[in-house]
């Protein structure tokens, strides 16, 4: 992958924030992220004192639009923090549309209508193999940069966006399905996915496919659980209370994920020998870890997928396109019962799990 250096210097902080989880969790005390960011506030405005632009030269107050699937979705609470506190650091301004359902109409609806108001960068969710190709091209042709954050188009389709901000999906699917074989040797293991076929989920669940598919010991069924929150959780419930046998269980969306925790707990299936995990940090995954009711969950960094964007816009327009936009893998960590703690001690913006500015004590 190459690498310019904005994508290193985020990659950096990538490794320092896992290498500080591991000094947190050894008592060690350390330097975060937070600190760094702390003085920034969650709007275009800047705090007492500062400039909020370091020794950038004056630029206009650029406007960044980014284009969700599910606007009203809580994984993306701490992007939009990140959105937020990225844009209160270089002095520019930004704007979250989209769907609230996965919508790829509404969505493309929403970047035809930040190109026709002439946004100085866009980003964009690309759920859909092909339906983002077009507007992706009239942005470019009208001098507007456009980057994929959280999900991204297929190689195959040909989109022209200028780079992708997130998880490499189907590499994060092969880890979840190895950790879930590790743990379910034999029998059924189903997997929960909210709206099959959206890029932003499907290459987790084909990863996991891959793995399970390979091991005669084990039936794995994808299992369609709506984009609601409230519908997800209904849906694994009747699954469940069907197939009584299940010896796992996997998601890989935020809602599905905490769906799962819910229902492991509810049947107190942990004690009866079900293994369960997923993906994301909403409040109620981590709570569930911490109580044995679900084996993993995966951190990909939202607050960085809304921040990283943001930075890589601004120096694309300051340095008139030299600073050209680049790949950025926001990883993977598992998070299980034994590092579960700090991110339950801490109430931060990068988990979405508080609004408050702040230094975060390891």
């Amino acid at each position: 992958m190459e690498e310019s250096s904005i994508s290193a210097y985020f990659s950096s902080l990538s490794i320092r924030r896992r290498s500080l989880l591991k000094t947190a969790l050894s008592g060690t005390a350390g330097v975060s992220l937070a600190s760094a960011l702390a003085a920034c506030g969650g709007s275009s405005t800047t705090p007492t004192g500062a400039t909020g632009e370091g020794n950038f030269p004056s630029h206009p107050q650029w406007n960044f639009v980014f284009v969700n699937h599910v606007t009203t979705n809580p994984f993306f609470v701490p992007t939009q923090y990140g959105i937020q506190d990225a844009c209160a650091l270089v002095g520019c301004k930004n704007q979250w549309t989209g769907s609230a359902t996965s919508s790829v109409s509404e969505m493309v609806n929403a970047m035809n209508t930040a190109i026709a108001a002439k946004a100085d960068g866009i980003a964009v969710a690309i759920i859909d193999p092909t339906a983002f190709n077009a507007p992706t091209q009239a942005a470019l042709s009208a001098g507007i940069p456009v980057l994929s954050y959280n999900a991204d188009a297929p190689a195959a389709s040909n989109n022209a966006r200028l780079a992708y901000i997130g998880q490499d999906l189907f590499a994060s699917g092969v880890q979840v399905g190895k950790r879930i074989a590790s743990l379910v040797l034999s029998g059924e293991i189903a997997g929960f996915i909210a709206t099959p076929g959206s890029l932003n989920i499907q290459p987790r669940i084909d990863g996991i496919k891959s793995v399970l598919s390979t091991i005669p010991s084990i039936s794995f069924t994808e299992v369609a659980t709506g984009a609601a929150v409230n519908d997800e959780l209904s849906r694994i419930e009747a699954y469940y209370l069907g197939h009584q046998n299940l010896k796992g269980m996997v998601a890989v969306d935020a809602g599905s994920t905490q769906g799962v925790s819910q229902i492991m707990e509810k049947y107190n299936l942990a004690s009866k020998g079900v293994h369960a995990g997923g993906y994301d940090l909403l409040p109620v995954t981590l709570q569930e870890i911490q109580k044995g009711n679900l084996d993993f969950t995966i951190d990909q960094q939202p607050y960085q997928q809304g921040l990283t964007p943001v930075m890589q816009l601004f120096l694309f327009k300051l340095s008139g396109g030299l600073q050209a936009p680049s790949n950025t893998n926001t990883g993977l960590l598992f998070v299980t019962k034994d590092n579960v703690g700090p991110y339950l001690n801490s109430q931060t913006r990068f988990e979405g799990s508080s609004s408050q500015q702040k230094v975060v004590s390891p």
